[in-house]
Order: C-alpha cells, then sequence, then structure tokens
C-alpha cells in the first residue's frame, strides 16, 4: 500500500503511512483565534477540510491554537491516541483526552510499525517538537516554523514536509524560516521530494497581528529542488504520493 500525505490547508496534515491514518495538526472546524481575542489575531479558513474517517493517531507539534486547534480538538474521539509536545499533550489532557504521550526534543515512541522521534522545533516561546517518521519502507521529516534541530545525525529522509518561505514581524524578525533553512535540510537528509507547508489554504488573518504581518511581509525566495529532490506545492485535499526508500 503506497503512503501518502495529504494537505489540510494551514498546519494540518493527514497521513497514511504503516497502515496508520495519522492527523497532524488540524484546523478542520470553525475560526483561528489567539488569546487574548480576535482583536489580536483571527483566522478563517473559507473550505474547511472533513474530519477523516478512521483516525489511528493524533500528531501534535505545538500547544499554540494554529497547532492545537481547540474546536477541532473537541470533535475528535477522546479514545484518539495523542503524540505531542510537552505544550501540545496539556492541551489534549485538559480537553478530555484519555492516552496522551508528551514527547520531549530527542525522546521516541512507536505507534505499531511507526518509529516517531520527537525534534526540537521552534522556540514560541517554550521550545515546540518537529517529528521524524520511520516506517519499513519509508521515512518522513516535519516541522512547521522552518525549524532544524542541529543535533539531529546526517541521514537519509525519503520525504521532508517543511515551509519553504520566510516569514516575519517587523523588529521582532523572521519566525518561520523555511527558505533560510532549506539547503540544510536538503544537505543533512538528502530528500527525494519536500511538501511545502507554509500557512495555506486560503486562510484569511484579521487582527492587530496580521497587519504587522503585511507590514512584515513574505519572503518568496524558496529556492529551488537540487537533482534528485522535487518540490511539490500540495493542493489541499489532495493525498500525494511518498517516496519509498530504495531498494
Amino acid at each position: 500500500m503506497t503512503a501518502t500525505a495529504t494537505y489540510l490547508g494551514a498546519n494540518g496534515w493527514f497521513l497514511e503511512v504503516a497502515g496508520l491514518r495519522v492527523l497532524v495538526d488540524p484546523w478542520l472546524s470553525g475560526p483561528l483565534v489567539f488569546p487574548p481575542g480576535p482583536w489580536l489575531l483571527k483566522g478563517e479558513m473559507p473550505s474547511l477540510q472533513p474530519v477523516p474517517d478512521c483516525i489511528d493517531l493524533l500528531l501534535l507539534t505545538q500547544g499554540l491554537q494554529d497547532h492545537a486547534h481547540p474546536e477541532t480538538l473537541t470533535m475528535l474521539s477522546k479514545d484518539l491516541p495523542v503524540v505531542g509536545s510537552a505544550a501540545a499533550a496539556k492541551v489534549a489532557k485538559r480537553l478530555g483526552f484519555t492516552s496522551v504521550q508528551a514527547l520531549n526534543p530527542g525522546e521516541s515512541t512507536e505507534q505499531g510499525p511507526l518509529q516517531i522521534r520527537a525534534t526540537a522545533g521552534a522556540a514560541v516561546p517554550a521550545v515546540e517538537n518537529g517529528y521524524l517518521l520511520d516506517w519499513p519502507g519509508g521515512s518522513l521529516y516535519l516541522e512547521p516554523h522552518g525549524v532544524l534541530d542541529p543535533s539531529v545525525e546526517v541521514r537519509p529522509v525519503n520525504t521532508v514536509i517543511t515551509p519553504v518561505v520566510d516569514l516575519g514581524l517587523p523588529l521582532v524578525g523572521n519566525f518561520i524560516t523555511g527558505a533560510s533553512v532549506m539547503p540544510d535540510l536538503i544537505s543533512r537528509f538528502q530528500p527525494q521530494q519536500v511538501l511545502a507547508s507554509t500557512t495555506g489554504g486560503d486562510v484569511r488573518f484579521s487582527g492587530l497581528i496580521s497587519k504587522l504581518l503585511e507590514a512584515g511581509g513574505v519572503s518568496e525566495a524558496s529556492p529551488a529542488a537540487t537533482e534528485g529532490c522535487a518540490l511539490i506545492n500540495p493542493t489541499v485535499g489532495e493525498a500525494i504520493p511518498l517516496a519509498p526508500s530504495p531498494g
């Protein structure tokens, strides 16, 4: 069975790997609002994707609302196993999930044939997670802010999911550094494919921070794929076959 990744918009992905159906950082219902309220930042996605059937695992990179979206998580079965960063695990437990495992960077766990290793991700402000996933016949690295843990060894990874642009705020600097990190990602992992993951799906933002983001702007200088590596801009809702391990 071919492993696939389906982009759900924003930071959300649905992975079908190792016979498991894994939901990553989903936003599938209602608006996205950051505390203390919509005056600061509110996001709306005109066309939300349906909740996938028969989910086996919820994988959360961060505890912030755009990764552990409360309204979406409330819709899911509370018996669904959850693996997440320390902050994400706290959110899941508060919402009533009964099987929650927190992983700190460097820690690993297994879900059947799927091995999950947490890596150090974005500091927002606490350090959150990226993940290295390995299963028979494939591997994948994902981190939603364009951060590469310097302690991760040089190793082959078939697929990388990462933003491919830099995005920042005036006076603060970039908090998404996908374009900047791409050369290091390619050098470290030698992937066969890179799936672009930057807040997408026609999300419309309003509020104070949205105005600052417009002022800060986005650097579109994403690097071209190197020889032997395909750069794929996903279409929301369409499954992408994942590159298998050679041999």
